[in-house]
């Protein structure tokens, strides 16, 4: 990547203040071009650009920006799901095969035509890679034995998907918009790819270009990446290909700023054209502020902290209840999230269907206390939290720090950058991991599976749900609850399984949900047509211009 990434800094050479812009320290910044959109935004947790492995918020925006998929989410009415690459689709009548039509004259950044072999590839390569958002598919029944015949092109213009069950098309619909969906460029990807010796934890003797992948780019999206610098920023360039509306600009650099008072700075004096982690007293400033307008959109996103069930204290009933009782909803709610969200204990996102708005649970030490003697915990333990170190995550952790010791219990904080904290989420060995979760679809199963399936708690386990990384070995009638609701095609019947199951998940888990995002950014009043979408990969900036 060094090569492309010399390249890349090459072409923005052309002006010396974006040249400023990505080579000076932190602090300093440099007027943003009239051909350029910088957002200033914390990008820390990005792990790789590849979509066959990326499974964080910022890189769901990254790649939606830079790829294709078959079908999208409607982002003017989230009940639809429309062609992206697809022309049409059609579902057999016995609700197992799905016929997708590609567009005609396609072409990839590259300049190599679309086809569906790329698209079986893409699907090929995301089974057989099995990297955390794999399970996205294999709940279809995908396996890196059978996918060639489940998921193969009939012709150059067909691709043919068979699932192993008559779900609710809805449901199949709404997953293949998700990253892991999208499409890439068959002969560039195979380009770059390594050998690899095979072991037995993985059978194939190539990496699917994997390690180029996480910083590499073989897409057809409005947007090329042309680097991403971890901890810097994203450098993204019109594509000259792209089939669909044009960009507006030339560029589009996220620039990773941690600091909501910096991004604020930055935006009033012109540094940035976007802040878009600015806390409660950064928008109350900007709002004062000539030529700022601000923007916010609900997001499918939720805050939440979880209990490693391999923590014997943790994995108590009585500990996992008495936590939802040590949370001091009513002042986060009042402070910390103040426009940036709203108290939401329920894991299905306000807007998705069947969606509970119950918050049982308010601040009560005296019960918290009852529940760890119970326990068998009376004095209290000592745990870790690892937390992302940026607000309003870090403010959250040091309330709930405060608010566990009037039970007896002590929170040591771990703060890291957000690949650190989530990487060590994903191997399973943290104590408590707060975090957040946004829905990989608009649909009610991303999220009741996260929390609700684990098929094999073991750590050789394939399917890395949350309930996995919480090791939360998940009661069957829960899972049965979810996987039910996939085969229900009444809308009525079907939300009402998924309120159910809501709140046995509320009563039961180990996860203390706290607050649904709203998603807030302040911009220049230079750029037209700026908007923020209903999920992080319907953030779209194809049709952002500058005055």
């Amino acid at each position: 990547m060094i090569h492309s990434l010399n390249k890349s800094l090459r072409v923005l050479s052309t002006s010396a203040a974006l040249g400023l812009l990505l080579s000076a320290a932190p602090q300093a910044f440099a007027a943003t071009p009239a051909d350029t959109l910088v957002e200033g935004f914390a990008i820390d947790d990005i792990i790789t650009i590849d979509p066959g492995e990326a499974f964080e918020l910022s890189t769901a925006e990254i790649t939606a920006n830079c790829y294709s998929k078959l079908v999208m989410l409607d982002p003017a009415d989230t009940s639809k799901v429309i062609g992206d690459l697809a022309e049409s689709w059609t579902t057999s009548a016995d609700g197992l095969t799905y016929t997708f039509k590609l567009k005609s004259g396609l072409k990839f950044a590259s300049g190599n035509p679309i086809t569906a072999a790329d698209v079986a590839y893409s699907f090929e390569r995301a089974v057989k890679l099995d990297k955390s958002p794999a399970f996205l598919l294999t709940q279809f029944g995908l396996t890196g034995d059978n996918v060639a015949d489940k998921a193969k092109a009939a012709d150059d213009a067909t691709f043919v998907f068979t699932v192993d069950k008559p779900y609710a098309p809805t449901f199949v619909l709404n997953v293949l918009t998700a990253t892991v969906a999208s499409v890439v460029d068959k002969k560039v990807v195979m380009e770059h790819a390594k050998k690899v010796t095979p072991n037995a934890d993985y059978k194939y003797d190539t990496d699917f270009g994997n390690e180029w992948m996480k910083t590499g780019y073989a897409g057809s999206g409005p947007y090329k990446t042309m680097a991403w610098r971890a901890n810097e920023a994203v450098i993204m360039e019109a594509n000259p290909n792209y089939y669909g509306e044009k960009p507006k600009l030339k560029r589009v650099i996220y620039r990773h700023m941690k600091e909501s008072s910096g991004q604020r700075l930055a935006l009033e004096n012109g540094d940035i054209d976007v802040a878009r982690n600015l806390e409660p007293g950064d928008l109350d400033a900007v709002q004062k502020k000539n030529g700022i307008q601000l923007t916010s959109a609900p997001k499918g996103t939720v805050y939440y902290f979880s209990l490693n069930q391999k923590n014997k204290n943790l994995a108590k009933p009585e500990v996992a209840e008495a936590f939802k009782y040590l949370v001091d909803y009513e002042a986060i709610g009042a402070t910390l999230i103040k426009g940036i969200g709203e108290i939401h204990q329920t894991f299905l996102p306000k807007g998705q269907l069947g969606a509970l708005n119950d918050n049982p649970y308010k601040l009560d030490v005296a019960k918290a206390k009852e529940l760890l003697a119970k326990a068998g915990l009376k004095d209290g333990f000592t745990v870790t939290m690892d937390v992302r170190n940026n607000q309003p995550v870090t403010g959250i952790a040091e309330s709930v720090q405060q608010t566990l010791a009037q039970a007896g219990i002590k929170l040591e904080i771990i703060p890291g950058d957000g690949k650190q904290t989530l990487t060590k989420f994903r191997a399973r060995t943290h104590d408590i991991y707060i975090g957040q979760w946004g829905s990989d679809y608009f649909d009610p199963n991303s999220n009741a599976e996260t929390f609700t399936i684990n098929p094999n708690n073991s750590d050789e386990g394939k399917t890395k749900t949350l309930a996995w990384r919480n090791a939360w070995d998940v009661p069957k009638d829960l899972s049965d609850a979810a996987k039910g609701a996939l085969l229900e095609k009444d809308a009525g019947k079907r939300a009402a399984i998924y309120e159910d199951l809501q709140r046995k998940v509320l009563a039961q888990s180990p996860f203390v949900l706290i607050f649904q995002q709203t998603e807030v950014a302040g911009y220049s009043a230079k750029l037209k047509n700026f908007k923020l979408g209903p999920s992080f990969d319907t953030n779209f900036v194809y049709t952002v211009s500058k005055e």
